[in-house]
Protein backbone atom coordinates (compact mmCIF):
# COMPACT_ATOMS: atom_id res chain seq x y z
CA UNK A 1 0.00 0.00 0.00
CA UNK A 2 2.62 2.39 0.45
CA UNK A 3 4.65 1.51 -1.93
CA UNK A 4 1.79 1.83 -4.41
CA UNK A 5 1.00 5.24 -2.77
CA UNK A 6 4.40 6.50 -2.39
CA UNK A 7 6.35 5.31 -5.07
CA UNK A 8 3.93 4.45 -7.72
CA UNK A 9 1.91 7.56 -7.65
CA UNK A 10 3.71 10.47 -5.50
CA UNK A 11 7.78 9.29 -6.90
CA UNK A 12 6.73 12.00 -10.07
CA UNK A 13 6.04 15.01 -7.72
CA UNK A 14 8.18 14.44 -4.80
CA UNK A 15 11.68 12.59 -5.59
CA UNK A 16 13.09 11.43 -2.20
CA UNK A 17 10.22 8.91 -2.27
CA UNK A 18 12.45 7.05 -4.79
CA UNK A 19 13.87 5.39 -1.14
CA UNK A 20 10.34 3.19 -1.55
CA UNK A 21 11.19 1.67 -4.35
CA UNK A 22 14.78 -0.54 -2.50
CA UNK A 23 13.93 -3.67 -1.22
CA UNK A 24 16.07 -3.53 1.15
CA UNK A 25 14.82 -0.22 2.62
CA UNK A 26 10.96 -1.92 2.85
CA UNK A 27 11.99 -4.90 4.23
CA UNK A 28 13.94 -3.33 7.19
CA UNK A 29 10.91 -1.34 7.88
CA UNK A 30 8.72 -4.03 7.34
CA UNK A 31 10.23 -6.02 10.23
CA UNK A 32 10.27 -2.85 12.32
CA UNK A 33 6.48 -2.12 11.67
CA UNK A 34 6.04 -5.70 13.02
CA UNK A 35 7.82 -5.89 15.95
CA UNK A 36 6.13 -2.44 16.74
CA UNK A 37 3.25 -4.01 16.41
CA UNK A 38 3.40 -6.88 18.85
CA UNK A 39 5.32 -4.55 21.01
CA UNK A 40 2.20 -2.10 21.45
CA UNK A 41 -1.00 -4.60 20.67
CA UNK A 42 0.85 -7.69 23.00
CA UNK A 43 -0.59 -6.36 26.14
CA UNK A 44 -4.25 -5.32 24.92
CA UNK A 45 -4.39 -9.07 23.32
CA UNK A 46 -3.62 -10.21 26.70
CA UNK A 47 -5.60 -8.90 28.74
CA UNK A 48 -8.49 -9.32 26.02
CA UNK A 49 -7.87 -13.02 26.24
CA UNK A 50 -8.00 -13.20 30.16
CA UNK A 51 -10.74 -11.32 30.27
CA UNK A 52 -12.48 -13.59 27.77
CA UNK A 53 -10.96 -16.71 30.18
CA UNK A 54 -8.81 -18.04 27.17
CA UNK A 55 -6.98 -20.09 28.99
CA UNK A 56 -4.04 -22.67 28.07
CA UNK A 57 -5.20 -26.03 28.23
CA UNK A 58 -2.70 -28.64 29.69
CA UNK A 59 -2.87 -32.31 29.48
CA UNK A 60 -2.47 -34.41 32.36
CA UNK A 61 -0.26 -36.83 30.89
CA UNK A 62 2.31 -34.44 29.67
CA UNK A 63 5.27 -33.60 31.88
CA UNK A 64 3.74 -32.80 35.37
CA UNK A 65 6.16 -29.76 35.59
CA UNK A 66 3.45 -27.74 32.94
CA UNK A 67 0.69 -28.18 35.11
CA UNK A 68 1.14 -24.96 36.48
CA UNK A 69 1.19 -23.40 33.10
CA UNK A 70 -2.49 -24.13 32.86
CA UNK A 71 -4.93 -20.82 31.95
CA UNK A 72 -2.40 -18.73 31.01
CA UNK A 73 -3.92 -16.77 27.59
CA UNK A 74 -3.76 -18.63 24.67
CA UNK A 75 -4.43 -18.34 21.05
CA UNK A 76 -1.93 -15.10 20.83
CA UNK A 77 -1.27 -16.64 17.32
CA UNK A 78 -3.45 -14.11 15.89
CA UNK A 79 -1.89 -10.98 17.66
CA UNK A 80 1.43 -12.73 15.35
CA UNK A 81 -1.10 -12.80 12.03
CA UNK A 82 -1.73 -9.09 12.55
CA UNK A 83 1.81 -8.22 13.38
CA UNK A 84 2.88 -10.27 9.48
CA UNK A 85 -0.02 -9.54 7.68
CA UNK A 86 -0.43 -5.73 8.44
CA UNK A 87 3.12 -4.56 7.70
CA UNK A 88 3.25 -7.00 4.33
CA UNK A 89 -0.24 -5.27 2.97
CA UNK A 90 1.54 -2.07 4.13
CA UNK A 91 5.06 -2.16 2.38
CA UNK A 92 5.20 -5.14 -0.06
CA UNK A 93 4.39 -3.98 -3.99
CA UNK A 94 0.61 -5.74 -3.92
CA UNK A 95 0.76 -6.26 -7.69
CA UNK A 96 2.93 -9.58 -6.55
CA UNK A 97 0.86 -12.42 -6.48
CA UNK A 98 3.15 -14.66 -5.12
CA UNK A 99 3.22 -12.38 -2.03
CA UNK A 100 -0.93 -12.38 -1.76
CA UNK A 101 -0.76 -16.19 -2.05
CA UNK A 102 2.19 -16.34 0.96
CA UNK A 103 -0.38 -14.13 2.51
CA UNK A 104 -3.57 -15.92 2.05
CA UNK A 105 -1.56 -19.48 2.88
CA UNK A 106 -1.04 -18.14 6.70
CA UNK A 107 -4.01 -16.95 6.85
CA UNK A 108 -5.68 -20.40 5.73
CA UNK A 109 -4.00 -21.97 8.12
CA UNK A 110 -4.21 -19.76 11.06
CA UNK A 111 -7.86 -20.48 10.38
CA UNK A 112 -7.30 -23.80 10.78
CA UNK A 113 -5.57 -23.55 13.84
CA UNK A 114 -8.64 -20.95 15.15
CA UNK A 115 -10.91 -23.42 14.76
CA UNK A 116 -8.90 -25.82 16.15
CA UNK A 117 -8.37 -23.52 19.32
CA UNK A 118 -11.49 -22.59 19.57
CA UNK A 119 -13.24 -25.79 20.24
CA UNK A 120 -10.36 -26.68 22.75
CA UNK A 121 -10.75 -23.76 25.02
CA UNK A 122 -13.94 -21.64 23.93
CA UNK A 123 -16.14 -24.44 23.61
CA UNK A 124 -14.39 -26.79 26.21
CA UNK A 125 -13.75 -29.87 23.69
CA UNK A 126 -10.33 -31.45 25.51
CA UNK A 127 -9.68 -32.54 22.21
CA UNK A 128 -10.04 -29.68 19.34
CA UNK A 129 -10.60 -30.96 15.79
CA UNK A 130 -10.02 -34.23 15.02
CA UNK A 131 -6.85 -35.23 13.30
CA UNK A 132 -8.51 -36.20 10.25
CA UNK A 133 -10.18 -33.27 10.15
CA UNK A 134 -7.51 -31.10 10.88
CA UNK A 135 -5.64 -33.12 8.00
CA UNK A 136 -8.43 -32.55 5.70
CA UNK A 137 -8.48 -29.02 5.73
CA UNK A 138 -4.78 -28.50 5.72
CA UNK A 139 -4.85 -30.40 2.84
CA UNK A 140 -7.54 -28.73 1.26
CA UNK A 141 -5.58 -25.22 1.83
CA UNK A 142 -2.43 -26.70 0.48
CA UNK A 143 -4.12 -28.01 -2.34
CA UNK A 144 -5.56 -24.33 -3.00
CA UNK A 145 -2.18 -22.91 -2.76
CA UNK A 146 -0.97 -25.20 -5.19
CA UNK A 147 -3.48 -24.80 -7.72
CA UNK A 148 -2.94 -20.94 -7.99
CA UNK A 149 0.60 -21.85 -8.77
CA UNK A 150 -0.23 -24.40 -11.18
CA UNK A 151 -2.34 -21.04 -12.41
CA UNK A 152 0.69 -18.53 -12.42
CA UNK A 153 2.89 -21.31 -14.30
CA UNK A 154 0.34 -20.52 -17.38
CA UNK A 155 2.03 -16.86 -17.21
CA UNK A 156 5.06 -17.62 -16.93
CA UNK A 157 5.13 -16.45 -13.23
CA UNK A 158 6.39 -19.45 -11.86
CA UNK A 159 8.24 -22.62 -12.14
CA UNK A 160 7.94 -26.11 -11.07
CA UNK A 161 11.39 -26.91 -11.38
CA UNK A 162 13.05 -28.23 -8.03
CA UNK A 163 16.01 -26.68 -6.76
CA UNK A 164 18.31 -29.39 -5.32
CA UNK A 165 20.53 -28.25 -2.57
CA UNK A 166 24.28 -28.72 -3.56
CA UNK A 167 24.00 -29.60 -7.40
CA UNK A 168 24.30 -26.80 -9.98
CA UNK A 169 22.89 -27.92 -13.01
CA UNK A 170 20.18 -30.74 -11.89
CA UNK A 171 16.79 -28.87 -11.55
CA UNK A 172 14.23 -31.81 -11.88
CA UNK A 173 10.39 -30.88 -12.90
CA UNK A 174 7.60 -32.09 -11.40
CA UNK A 175 5.59 -32.46 -14.31
CA UNK A 176 4.40 -35.34 -15.12
CA UNK A 177 5.63 -35.47 -18.72
CA UNK A 178 4.17 -38.75 -19.73
CA UNK A 179 0.70 -36.75 -20.03
CA UNK A 180 0.43 -34.93 -23.44
CA UNK A 181 0.44 -31.14 -23.22
CA UNK A 182 -1.21 -30.82 -26.37
CA UNK A 183 -4.30 -32.88 -25.21
CA UNK A 184 -6.12 -30.48 -23.13
CA UNK A 185 -8.21 -32.58 -21.46
CA UNK A 186 -5.40 -33.91 -19.82
CA UNK A 187 -2.79 -30.80 -19.40
CA UNK A 188 -3.64 -30.48 -16.22
CA UNK A 189 -3.41 -34.10 -15.01
CA UNK A 190 0.52 -32.99 -15.55
CA UNK A 191 0.66 -31.07 -12.80
CA UNK A 192 -0.34 -33.68 -10.06
CA UNK A 193 3.22 -34.74 -8.70
CA UNK A 194 3.35 -31.06 -8.40
CA UNK A 195 0.52 -30.80 -6.35
CA UNK A 196 0.86 -33.89 -4.44
CA UNK A 197 4.81 -32.58 -3.59
CA UNK A 198 3.11 -29.21 -2.32
CA UNK A 199 0.13 -30.55 -0.43
CA UNK A 200 2.95 -32.78 1.27
CA UNK A 201 5.74 -30.27 2.03
CA UNK A 202 2.74 -27.65 3.32
CA UNK A 203 1.12 -30.36 5.43
CA UNK A 204 4.43 -31.36 7.22
CA UNK A 205 5.48 -27.90 7.79
CA UNK A 206 2.29 -26.84 9.76
CA UNK A 207 2.36 -29.72 11.64
CA UNK A 208 6.09 -29.83 12.09
CA UNK A 209 5.67 -26.15 13.98
CA UNK A 210 2.63 -27.37 15.74
CA UNK A 211 4.19 -30.64 17.45
CA UNK A 212 7.40 -27.88 18.33
CA UNK A 213 5.42 -24.99 20.39
CA UNK A 214 5.61 -26.87 23.75
CA UNK A 215 7.64 -24.80 25.83
CA UNK A 216 8.22 -21.20 26.10
CA UNK A 217 9.20 -19.15 23.72
CA UNK A 218 10.64 -22.65 22.02
CA UNK A 219 8.98 -22.67 18.58
CA UNK A 220 8.78 -18.97 18.15
CA UNK A 221 12.74 -18.87 18.67
CA UNK A 222 12.99 -21.19 16.54
CA UNK A 223 10.59 -19.26 13.98
CA UNK A 224 12.86 -16.28 14.05
CA UNK A 225 15.72 -18.31 13.06
CA UNK A 226 14.05 -20.05 10.04
CA UNK A 227 12.26 -16.60 9.03
CA UNK A 228 15.41 -14.79 8.86
CA UNK A 229 17.05 -17.74 6.75
CA UNK A 230 14.05 -17.30 4.28
CA UNK A 231 13.99 -13.62 4.16
CA UNK A 232 18.17 -13.88 2.71
CA UNK A 233 16.86 -16.81 0.56
CA UNK A 234 13.90 -14.72 -0.59
CA UNK A 235 15.94 -11.71 -1.61
CA UNK A 236 19.44 -13.22 -3.18
CA UNK A 237 16.74 -15.39 -5.94
CA UNK A 238 14.95 -12.28 -6.56
CA UNK A 239 18.01 -10.02 -7.07
CA UNK A 240 19.54 -10.81 -10.73
CA UNK A 241 22.91 -10.88 -9.63
CA UNK A 242 22.76 -12.67 -6.78
CA UNK A 243 21.01 -15.55 -8.79
CA UNK A 244 23.87 -15.07 -11.69
CA UNK A 245 26.65 -15.57 -9.13
CA UNK A 246 25.15 -18.31 -7.38
CA UNK A 247 23.27 -19.79 -10.09
CA UNK A 248 19.85 -19.73 -8.67
CA UNK A 249 16.97 -19.77 -11.10
CA UNK A 250 15.92 -16.65 -11.76
CA UNK A 251 12.94 -15.92 -10.18
CA UNK A 252 12.23 -11.94 -9.85
CA UNK A 253 8.65 -11.94 -8.05
CA UNK A 254 10.37 -13.80 -5.40
CA UNK A 255 12.25 -10.71 -4.06
CA UNK A 256 9.25 -8.73 -2.97
CA UNK A 257 8.76 -12.33 -0.28
CA UNK A 258 11.35 -10.71 1.47
CA UNK A 259 8.97 -8.43 3.18
CA UNK A 260 6.83 -11.16 3.94
CA UNK A 261 9.69 -13.00 5.59
CA UNK A 262 11.13 -9.94 7.45
CA UNK A 263 7.50 -9.44 8.90
CA UNK A 264 7.74 -12.57 10.03
CA UNK A 265 10.79 -12.18 11.78
CA UNK A 266 9.62 -8.66 13.74
CA UNK A 267 6.00 -10.18 14.72
CA UNK A 268 8.09 -13.07 16.26
CA UNK A 269 10.54 -11.20 17.86
CA UNK A 270 7.73 -9.10 19.36
CA UNK A 271 5.58 -12.00 20.40
CA UNK A 272 9.10 -13.80 22.03
CA UNK A 273 9.21 -10.85 24.29
CA UNK A 274 5.97 -11.96 25.77
CA UNK A 275 6.03 -15.88 25.20
CA UNK A 276 9.72 -15.96 27.04
CA UNK A 277 10.14 -18.31 30.00
CA UNK A 278 7.98 -18.18 32.01
CA UNK A 279 5.09 -16.77 29.26
CA UNK A 280 2.83 -14.69 29.53
CA UNK A 281 1.27 -16.06 26.46
CA UNK A 282 0.59 -18.95 24.19
CA UNK A 283 0.70 -18.69 20.47
CA UNK A 284 -1.61 -21.56 20.11
CA UNK A 285 -2.84 -23.52 16.96
CA UNK A 286 -3.93 -20.68 15.28
CA UNK A 287 -0.19 -19.57 15.59
CA UNK A 288 2.04 -22.93 15.07
CA UNK A 289 -0.39 -24.05 12.43
CA UNK A 290 0.26 -20.23 10.52
CA UNK A 291 3.79 -20.05 11.12
CA UNK A 292 4.08 -23.42 9.94
CA UNK A 293 2.13 -22.79 6.88
CA UNK A 294 3.76 -19.52 6.36
CA UNK A 295 7.39 -21.31 6.48
CA UNK A 296 6.28 -24.01 4.10
CA UNK A 297 4.66 -21.67 1.84
CA UNK A 298 7.67 -19.52 1.42
CA UNK A 299 9.98 -22.50 0.65
CA UNK A 300 7.66 -23.65 -2.30
CA UNK A 301 7.25 -20.08 -3.40
CA UNK A 302 11.59 -20.12 -4.00
CA UNK A 303 12.10 -23.33 -5.15
CA UNK A 304 14.07 -24.40 -1.86
CA UNK A 305 11.48 -27.16 -0.08
CA UNK A 306 14.61 -29.69 0.30
CA UNK A 307 16.38 -26.96 2.35
CA UNK A 308 13.65 -26.76 4.64
CA UNK A 309 15.21 -29.92 6.56
CA UNK A 310 17.64 -27.75 7.33
CA UNK A 311 15.94 -24.08 7.37
CA UNK A 312 13.80 -25.61 10.11
CA UNK A 313 15.91 -28.10 11.76
CA UNK A 314 14.55 -28.59 14.95
CA UNK A 315 10.92 -27.98 13.58
CA UNK A 316 12.16 -32.15 11.67
CA UNK A 317 13.23 -33.29 14.31
CA UNK A 318 10.88 -32.82 16.65
CA UNK A 319 8.18 -33.84 13.92
CA UNK A 320 10.53 -37.04 13.23
CA UNK A 321 10.43 -38.04 16.76
CA UNK A 322 6.89 -37.83 17.19
CA UNK A 323 6.44 -40.36 14.27
CA UNK A 324 9.42 -43.01 15.96
CA UNK A 325 7.44 -42.33 18.71
CA UNK A 326 4.26 -43.97 18.00
CA UNK A 327 5.86 -46.37 15.27
CA UNK A 328 7.73 -47.72 17.60
CA UNK A 329 5.21 -48.18 19.86
CA UNK A 330 2.65 -49.81 18.00
CA UNK A 331 4.96 -52.03 15.94
CA UNK A 332 7.36 -53.08 19.11
CA UNK A 333 4.45 -53.83 21.05
CA UNK A 334 4.51 -50.55 23.87
CA UNK A 335 7.92 -50.29 23.41
CA UNK A 336 8.93 -46.79 23.16
CA UNK A 337 12.49 -45.28 21.78
CA UNK A 338 11.76 -41.66 23.83
CA UNK A 339 11.11 -41.09 27.47
CA UNK A 340 8.74 -38.91 25.99
CA UNK A 341 8.00 -37.23 22.65
CA UNK A 342 8.03 -34.38 21.00
CA UNK A 343 11.71 -34.46 21.31
CA UNK A 344 11.98 -31.27 23.96
CA UNK A 345 10.11 -32.99 26.18
CA UNK A 346 12.59 -36.09 25.99
CA UNK A 347 15.17 -34.16 27.42
CA UNK A 348 12.82 -32.22 30.18
CA UNK A 349 12.43 -36.39 31.19
CA UNK A 350 15.97 -36.67 31.46
CA UNK A 351 16.44 -33.91 33.66
CA UNK A 352 17.08 -30.78 31.90
CA UNK A 353 15.47 -27.72 33.16
CA UNK A 354 12.67 -26.21 29.98
CA UNK A 355 15.46 -22.53 30.01
CA UNK A 356 18.08 -24.97 29.22
CA UNK A 357 16.25 -27.28 26.51
CA UNK A 358 15.12 -23.76 24.90
CA UNK A 359 17.89 -22.19 24.88
CA UNK A 360 20.18 -25.44 23.59
CA UNK A 361 17.22 -26.07 20.62
CA UNK A 362 17.75 -22.41 19.65
CA UNK A 363 21.39 -22.91 18.75
CA UNK A 364 20.69 -26.20 17.09
CA UNK A 365 18.12 -24.33 14.95
CA UNK A 366 20.65 -21.47 14.20
CA UNK A 367 23.19 -23.97 13.20
CA UNK A 368 20.95 -25.38 10.84
CA UNK A 369 19.79 -22.64 9.43
CA UNK A 370 23.54 -21.30 8.79
CA UNK A 371 24.31 -24.69 7.19
CA UNK A 372 21.20 -24.00 4.66
CA UNK A 373 23.19 -20.96 3.59
CA UNK A 374 26.09 -22.17 3.06
CA UNK A 375 24.66 -24.81 0.82
CA UNK A 376 24.22 -21.74 -1.78
CA UNK A 377 27.38 -21.66 -2.77
CA UNK A 378 28.98 -24.60 -1.76
CA UNK A 379 27.06 -26.38 -5.11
Amino acid sequence: MLYWLLYEKLFPFFHPFRIFRFLTFRTAFATLTALLISLFIGPYVIQKLREFQIGQYVRSDGPQTHLKKAGTPTMGGILILIAILLPTVLWADPTNPLVWIAMASTLAFGAIGFVDDYTKVVMHRSLGLTARAKLIAQAAASLAVALSLVALTQFRMFSTQLTVPLLKHWRPDLLWHAWPATIPQLSLLAFIPFVLWVTLVLVGSSNAVNLTDGLDGLAIGCTIVAAGALTVLCYVSGHVMFADYLELQRMPLVGELSIFCGSMVGASIGFLWYNAHPAEIFMGDVGSLALGGAIGTVAVLIRQELLLPFIGGIFILEALSVILQVGSYKLRHGKRIFKMAPLHHHFEQCGWKESKVIVRFWICALVFALFALTTLKLR
